[in-house]
């Protein structure tokens, strides 16, 4: 995997997140905390929870080491979703900016939750974060049907390569 592969992923990643916070603005504040029964419950806590694994691995990308995730109840509207998901985003490209090319095969160690140090290479990590943020996605958009929203446009990853080809 290169860098130019993994800014694409990036690009893809917060492509993917604009096109579901679409669809999700659509609910009101009782469908977007209700409890669903999904992994993390709500829409909003299935949003908060991608937001905290992006700000965990950001976190650790900059020598830092999070002890936990955080409470969904940070995020009462999509508005501040949309704020947050943001400055993690600005984060993110930072990180890949600084690191560069060179940088796509550093490996990076760290503490996990359990207190085990692990060290992983940033290509592998990066993946891993878009790949988290596919999974739960395709999560808010099946409890968007089931509370009767449309849904958010494809996110597909072909989808994305499509139309930025179209823009070139």
């Amino acid at each position: 995997m290169t860098y130019d592969d993994l800014t694409l992923l990036v690009d893809y990643n917060y492509w993917a997140r604009d096109r579901m916070l679409d669809a999700v603005a659509a609910l009101s504040a009782e469908q977007f905390t209700r409890n669903m029964g999904n992994s993390f419950g709500s829409v909003r806590d299935t949003i908060a929870h991608i937001c905290d694994a992006e700000w965990i691995w950001l976190s650790r990308w900059k020598g830092q080491q999070p002890t936990g995730f955080r409470s969904p109840d940070r995020m009462p509207d999509v508005a501040t979703a949309r704020k947050e998901w943001a400055e993690l985003e600005q984060g993110a490209r930072e990180v890949v900016g600084n690191l560069g090319p060179a940088g796509v095969q550093r490996t990076f160690e760290y503490k996990d939750f359990k207190g085990a140090t692990r060290s992983d290479v940033f290509r592998e990590m990066l993946q891993h974060v878009v790949n988290h943020g596919s999974y739960h996605r395709g999560q808010v958009t099946t409890m968007l049907r089931q509370l009767g929203a449309a849904p958010p446009k494809h996110m597909d990853l072909i989808v994305f390569y499509r139309e930025r080809r179209q823009k070139i």
